[in-house]
């Protein structure tokens, strides 16, 4: 892999086509032309170009945390004491 070469990676589940701009150790910059943003940079690892790694996709889950609220007759005994 060397700068100006054309490489295919997977993009929002879709096979894109981009220009190597910089190389790096374990980092790639590709330039890649969108439909609205044409000349965009997107970074991806050395690693999971090579098919090493395999791309996850990241679920955004939000854990809800229930807060321990008194009963009211609890509060109104802290009170009076």
């Amino acid at each position: 892999m060397n700068v100006g070469d054309r490489i295919k990676f997977s993009f929002g589940g879709k096979e894109k086509e981009g220009v190597v701009t910089r190389i790096f150790p374990k980092k790639v910059y590709l330039k890649v032309d969108f439909p609205k943003h044409p000349g965009k940079v997107v970074i991806r690892s050395l690693a999971e170009l090579e098919g090493k790694v395999p791309r996850e996709k990241k679920k955004a889950k939000k854990a809800k945390k229930e807060k321990a609220t008194r009963s009211p007759e609890k509060k109104g005994e802290e009170k009076k004491e």
